[in-house]
């Protein structure tokens, strides 16, 4: 089948309103059944590509971060970062860029972060009278750092199609992710002045203190996992498991944010969210063993080969590419889509891929704000029943500093690849 319309195809069933992961898995039959191939060889490349110990990692990953929103621990890191920063002139809006990012390093999802942060933290800022799109748009952009900071989903996925190292792509997300909390600061610190928002009381020494060490199970969760993970200790599948087991023991036992007779039913959930990802995976990964093996990927890099485009011109195309894509797909579909394709010109034209990862990343961070498809504003529109026009007003500003970030993410590389560099040569 051609490849023009077999895309014509897909972006037909997603008109039609199919679910992405019966667009994939159907689009994938049929161009098999179009090519003469056995669909029983549908099954056995999807058990093979299922076998995987960095896919175990997802369900555990995605439990951590269920009981990360539902059992107290968003309120710890709110309380901690409050205790520091709460004397700063829109004090509230920097303590939500503070905690989503310790946040960040424990759930590796935007979606779970937003929601955590966002049923904290935005009536709080309403109540202190900041402008409520404002309010909406520190908590929405700031839900990002939840694919960008390590553990990230988002990075698992591309580690599964790009066969690349989690550890390495963790690591090269560190700092990209440290300079986007310093913009939000620096926005947030600047709008505040100018809007003249009240400077909270703060809190005394003795209270910073109690606050500070009622934290400290919080904090403990992305220290041991990241901790077994760059000391050697465990795997990324077995540190998965462990910030799932120890979220548990902190929601229930040191915050007491829900019961041991919760923990059947919050595991349940989390396992229904984790096996639709794992759905949509194992259906685009079919879709792209079809594209390799068909030579149409071949002939995509032969194509740009004769196009005679510089490393950088082409960064430029991905970018667009992948910021229209965004605009309309979720973010792990517009990675399984695109990957398979862009990966053998990134090879092919000497880009780093674990510099491409962080790319493709920060791509999909502005993917969770742009409408219409943009997660991040649905979930605050669930939030703050505030219409989708002031959810919007409120995003712009954050998105604009966004893609500021992905030009100096894109074009000085030694931003994500610092530090993997310095831990694995």
């Amino acid at each position: 089948m051609p490849p023009i319309l077999a895309l014509g195809l897909f972006f037909a069933f997603l008109a039609m309103g199919m679910p992405i992961y019966l667009v994939l898995g159907f689009l994938a039959t049929l161009l098999y059944v179009v090519d003469g191939k056995l669909l029983v060889g549908i099954p056995q490349l999807m058990a093979d590509h299922l076998n995987s110990a960095t896919l175990i990692s997802i369900p555990f990953f995605v439990m951590a971060a269920t009981f990360m929103q539902r059992g107290g621990i968003a309120r710890a890191l709110v309380d901690f970062a409050f205790a520091f920063v709460g004397r700063v002139r829109g004090g509230l809006a920097v303590v939500c860029v503070l905690a989503t990012t310790v946040f960040a390093a424990i759930s590796g999802s935007s979606v779970a972060t937003a929601l955590a942060m966002g049923t904290l933290l935005v009536p709080a800022m309403v109540e202190k009278h900041y402008r409520r799109d404002f309010a909406l748009g520190v908590v929405g952009a700031s839900g990002t750092l939840g694919i960008l900071i390590p553990p990230s989903l988002a990075m698992i996925v591309y580690a599964i199609v790009a066969e690349e190292s989690v550890p390495k792509l963790f690591l090269a997300g560190v700092v990209p992710g440290l300079l986007q909390a310093a913009l939000f600061v620096g926005w947030i610190v600047y709008y505040c002045r100018r809007e003249n928002y009240p400077r909270e009381a703060g809190l005394s020494g003795r209270e910073a203190v109690a606050v500070t060490l009622r934290a400290l199970p919080a904090l403990a969760v992305p220290v041991i996992v990241l901790g077994g993970i760059y000391g050697g200790l465990v795997t990324v599948a077995e540190a998965a498991a462990l910030s799932a087991f120890v979220a548990i023991l902190v929601s229930v036992l040191a915050y007491r944010g829900c019961g041991w007779s919760d923990v059947p039913g919050i595991i349940a959930e989390a396992l229904k969210q984790a096996a639709v990802l794992i759905v949509i995976i194992s259906s685009a990964l079919v879709l792209g063993h079809w594209l390799t093996a068909s030579g149409h990927t071949r002939a995509v890099v032969q194509w740009v080969q004769s196009m005679g485009l510089e490393p950088w011109q082409f960064l430029i195309v991905v970018n667009i590419i992948l910021f229209i894509l965004g605009m309309f797909l979720e973010v792990i579909s517009v990675m399984l889509i695109t990957l398979p394709l862009l990966l053998p010109i990134v090879e092919q034209l000497g880009i780093d891929k674990v510099h491409f990862a962080i790319i493709v990343t920060v791509n999909m961070e502005i993917a969770l704000l742009t409408p219409p498809v943009g997660m991040n504003l649905y979930v605050l529109a669930s939030i703050s029943r505030a219409p989708f026009g002031e959810i919007v007003r409120g995003i712009t500003p954050f998105v604009w500093l966004m893609l500021g970030l992905l030009v100096v993410v894109t074009y000085v590389p030694v931003l994500s690849l610092w530090l993997p560099r310095m831990v694995f040569g």
